[in-house]
This record gives C-alpha cells, structure tokens and sequence, in this order.
C-alpha cells in the first residue's frame, strides 16, 4: 500500500516528521518536513504529572516544504521526557514523528574540566514512535563508564564532573523503601575520574522480599555532597536494553548491576529460585 499525506484506511493527515541533529554542546536543530504555516513553532511539553511551561521553537522555512528550529545549548530544558509537537496554522498541535537522527557528536562526549555539570539532550522515539526528548541536568554529575564483573562484586570506573574528590570519598548503596538502609565501601580517585568495588553479600543479606533494589550515589567527600551515578553522556536514550549485566549468585539472592529508566546505576537483588 503507498502512504501518502493522508492515511486511505483513516482519513486522518498522517502526523510530520522532524529530523534532528545533535552539537557536542547540547544543542538540537529540528527539520520539520511540513508546509510554512503562521506562528509555526515546535513545541516541546514535558510529559508527566507537573509538566512546567512548554519551550515554544519558532520554525523558519529551511528549503520547500521543510521548516527549521534550533533549541540551543544555552536555552534550560528541565530534566525529563519532552513530547514534541508541531504548532501553528488550521491543525492545531499535532504529534512530531521522528525523522533522521545525526547524534555522532553525542558519542563519547566529554565536558570540559570546568563544567559545573552537565545538560544532555537525547531525540528519540517513545513507545508509541512519536518524537520525545529526553533530557538530563545533572550538576555535579558522576558518569559511569567501564563496569567490571567478577564472582561477588561489581567495580565501576567513572568521572566527576563539576565536584572534586576528597579524602574520605566514598560509594553509597540505598535501599529503595528500605527506611534508611544503607551500604558505604570507599572511592578512590583514579586516571583523572574515580573507581570502586561494591560487594554483593551485604546488598543481599537479609532479604525479606522478592526483590531489592539499591540505588548507588558517589559521597565526594564522606557525609556529602551526594551524586548520582548514571550514564548519560552518549547517544543512548535508554540503557536498560543496551548495557545487560548477568547476575550472581550471594546466599540466597542472585545480584546484578542495572540501569534505571532514567540512566541512573543501580543494583537489582532477587530471591534465587529454589
């Protein structure tokens, strides 16, 4: 069947589609293949319970039938998932579809020394396949990078960003619901960026449950700050799919790394099967 602007099986317009590329400094331009239109604008709105202001993009016409807006680098976008929308003209909003995506300078991208910490910004599609943004501010920021596995522990490499290491550095893991459970072993500073090794038999001692989870954050010096550990400077909007880690087995429980929804490194403890 050949799909033209107008979907034969439900008369509806068939939704636009942006393409998007991304700049090492965190800033996205928008090809929006659509007609010019008065006021049109791409309208970013954060999905979720207390969504904020939508960011309005004005769009310019770029060539025939293609209209351009640029979200700088400069300009705040709150941390969350981001709905995008064209505005403008007879249709009201309509849902952007997304496009091509050049996210080659998102690879390895590396903050300079001074950032105080980092804004990312991710175009991908939802699970419907409609475009969304999603986006990080993180600052201080502590990205994970190699993640090493042997029998009973987990040893994660990573860099600080907009925060220095202190003597007394450390790692700690919080139980999720867990009324202030904690488990703290130390952090040192290595090659520029910090390094540690987390056991599994005290994150498994104990279980009362089907499951725990341990949400890790990196203390940088003893009793605070505290910063999240999460990946986000690369061209992966969503971790959990990519970066698997197998499990292993501490007394009872079976023990693997994980990334949260948002990125964010935890720790997953699951009552063996018997």
């Amino acid at each position: 069947m050949t799909t033209t602007a107008e979907s034969p099986d439900t008369g509806r317009s068939a939704a636009p589609r942006a393409d998007c590329i991304a700049d090492s400094a965190g800033g996205l331009t928008f090809d929006v293949t659509a007609a010019d239109r008065p006021g049109a604008a791409l309208v970013l709105r954060r999905h979720g319970a207390h969504p904020g202001a939508d960011v309005r993009l004005p769009l310019t016409p770029a060539a025939e039938g293609l209209l351009r807006a640029v979200l700088p680098s400069t300009v705040e976008l709150a941390e969350g998932v981001w709905e995008a929308y064209l505005g403008g003209g007879d249709d009201g909003e309509q849902r952007l579809e997304p496009g091509l995506r050049d996210l080659r300078a998102l690879v390895d991208r590396e903050p300079g020394p001074d950032a105080d910490g980092v804004a990312v910004r991710i175009p991908h599609a939802d699970r419907s396949g409609a475009l969304v943004v999603r986006s990080w501010l993180r600052g201080p920021h502590a990205e994970t990078g190699t993640i090493g596995l042997d029998a009973g522990a987990v040893t994660v490499q990573g860099r600080l960003y907009g925060a220095e290491l202190g003597p007394e550095a450390a790692v700690e893991a919080r139980l999720r619901g867990g009324g202030g459970r904690v488990h703290r072993v130390a952090a040192s500073a290595e090659a520029g960026g910090f390094t540690f090794t987390l056991p599994y038999a005290p994150l498994a001692d104990g279980l009362d449950a089907k499951e725990w989870l341990w949400d890790l954050w990196l203390l940088t010096d003893g009793d605070g700050p505290a910063v999240r550990l999460a990946r986000i400077l690369d061209d992966v909007p969503l971790k959990q799919a990519i970066f698997v880690y197998p499990g292993a087995k501490a007394g009872p429980a079976v023990v693997r790394p994980y990334y949260t929804g948002a990125n964010d490194l935890s720790v997953r403890v699951d009552a063996a099967r018997s």
